[in-house]
């Protein structure tokens, strides 16, 4: 049994020691798009690649992102994390409230095939899909229209849940205005043929008084079962591995709507007891070794 352990240290400090962070970009049109990859060992093509999207406004260097990619290495497995652009070219760190938003809720499903297409460019035959929050939403979508070959399971970390309801009780105590008012104007503005139209001082995501285009705004409202990813999960082809925490107060409901349709092989959930929104510290490790755990039964 000491051996065993021994030997086990052994490929892990060999794996850590092999791990190498490295910006890499793409040309996507007009924008230059870039990620973090975090090479777990030289050969990093030949094993199992994560490839990893940030939540609302984010960005793949941010601190739930940076802290799994690190232990992700540490187990042997690589990762690559975009920043999704957001309508910028080559931006960097969360997005700035004041600037202009002309981006869409799924501009970031290009941007995940664009990446994923980059990996087997590379090499890599085996992809795993992962995303926190609003990416968990995006790679669900994604994974659920746009399936792949390489792309072996999916792994949702507090994906973001919706219903109409509740997106309007948010957006009354977050800006106090109706967002039915505020919609019902982004969508005459679209069906007008005038989607890039500015709407300015608007409640947007997270941020108050932001000027945002149309179609930006209507794209995040607009009502749409696939922002509730629960309600994807059955369209996904390949095994789902799904993370909630005890205590988000974010998405708090993700295990009360993917239990009823875990069965422990296709669909898994796995409840974090204790962890918030962003699985912080110890809470990150226990998402890192279910991960494997995942990996490993592909």
């Amino acid at each position: 049994m000491i051996a065993r352990l021994g030997s086990w240290m052994l490929v892990l400090l060999c794996a850590a020691g092999a791990a190498q962070a490295e910006n890499v970009t793409l040309k996507h049109g007009d924008l230059t798009l870039n990620a973090n990859l975090e090479a777990a060992q030289e050969n990093w093509q030949t094993g199992p690649v994560l490839l990893i999207t940030h939540g609302t406004l984010g960005h793949g260097r941010m601190e739930i992102i940076a802290a799994l990619q690190t232990l992700f290495a540490e187990q042997g497995i690589s990762s690559l994390a975009p920043t999704l652009s957001l309508g910028l070219s080559d931006r960097q760190g969360m997005y700035d409230c004041a600037a202009p938003h002309a981006h869409k809720h799924t501009d970031a499903l290009d941007e995940i095939g664009l990446w994923r297409d980059w990996l087997k460019v590379q090499g890599v035959q085996e992809i795993v899909l992962a995303g926190h929050s609003r990416g968990g939403n995006q790679t669900a979508w994604f994974a659920a229209e746009r399936p792949e070959p390489a792309v072996r399971g999916v792994v949702l970390i507090a994906p973001a849940t919706w219903t109409e309801a509740a997106a309007e009780a948010d957006y009354r105590k977050r800006y106090a205005t109706d967002l039915a008012t505020v919609l019902t104007r982004a969508q005459q503005l679209v069906e007008a043929g005038e989607g890039g139209a500015w709407m300015e001082k608007t409640g947007f995501l997270y941020c108050a008084d932001a000027k945002v285009q149309a179609q930006s705004f209507a794209s995040y409202y607009t009502p749409d079962q696939r922002l509730d990813t629960p309600s994807l999960l059955g369209d996904i082809e390949v095994p789902v591995l799904v993370f909630a925490g005890s205590t988000d107060d974010v998405v708090p409901d993700v295990a009360e709507k993917v239990e009823p349709m875990a069965d422990g092989t296709r669909i898994r959930l796995e409840v974090i007891d204790g962890a918030d929104h962003f699985f912080r510290d110890l809470y990150a490790d226990e998402v890192v070794e279910a991960t494997r755990a995942f990996i490993d039964a592909l």
